[in-house]
């Protein structure tokens, strides 16, 4: 447990990953899908916030739970990309960097974005 309570008392996410991705059971924080994720999305917009939040868990058993422990996601980004531009055409611009992931290998994925200054704590 001490793994965790040393993860959970950093103030910035590891690699982009918020603490509450932590699982115990896995001994990581996040799987292959989180990574490519993360990955994507850094190379496609050069987020200086980006926040992965692997809400699976909660759906286990559900419509949708493959089994595999990344099925539901959250996304918080902000990047510079965004500025300038509506909810609608910023959710495409996430929706395009990952192609097939939201909707054929996720189930369900959430995202939050925002340009630089815009975010206050969310």
């Amino acid at each position: 447990m001490a793994a965790v309570e040393s993860f959970i008392a950093h103030e910035a996410p590891l690699m982009g990953i918020a603490p509450r991705d932590w699982n115990p059971q896995l001994g990581r924080m996040s799987g292959p899908v989180a990574q490519e994720i993360e990955k994507l999305l850094r190379e496609a917009l050069s987020p200086t916030r980006l926040d992965i939040i692997n809400d699976s868990a909660h759906h286990a058993g559900h419509s949708g739970d493959d089994g595999s422990g990344e099925s539901h996601f959250t996304v918080v980004i902000e990047s510079a990309a965004f500025e300038g531009k509506n909810r609608l055409a910023r959710q495409r611009m996430v929706l395009g960097a990952l192609g097939d992931i939201p909707g054929n290998r996720v189930h369900a994925f959430a995202m939050k974005c925002f340009a630089p200054g815009e975010a206050q704590g969310a």
